[in-house]
């Protein structure tokens, strides 16, 4: 009896774990494309901050370059969507926009 009683504990355990309701997930910061596309070879940090908001981490390691990150993970699925643009900087002023890289498909 004891052992019955047991296992259909477990088994009530095992069933409801798949019931969790898991929240939406954003991460990072989310980049407009009529934004990105002023953003302009000359421009300044000021300007580039501007359309597109503070980085989400300035890397003391790479001062010329900003990273903009994002994904959307709906639920137990993967990220419906991912985008990564990296703006570089010379002497303050944009000298290229990297606007087509690749985050991690398990995302």
């Amino acid at each position: 009896m004891r052992a019955i009683k047991h296992l259909s504990i477990l088994l009530l355990i095992l069933l409801t774990q798949a019931c969790v309701y898991q929240a939406n997930l954003a991460q990072g910061n989310f980049v407009d494309k009529e934004d990105l596309d002023q953003v302009e070879i000359g421009m300044t940090r000021n300007q580039v901050r501007f359309l597109l908001g503070t980085p989400m981490i300035e890397d003391p390691f790479h001062e010329d370059r900003w990273d903009y990150i994002y994904y959307l993970k709906i639920g137990r699925e993967k990220a419906i969507l991912k985008t990564w643009v990296s703006i570089f900087f010379e002497n303050n002023t944009v000298n290229d926009i990297n606007k087509n890289q690749k985050l991690n498909p398990n995302l």
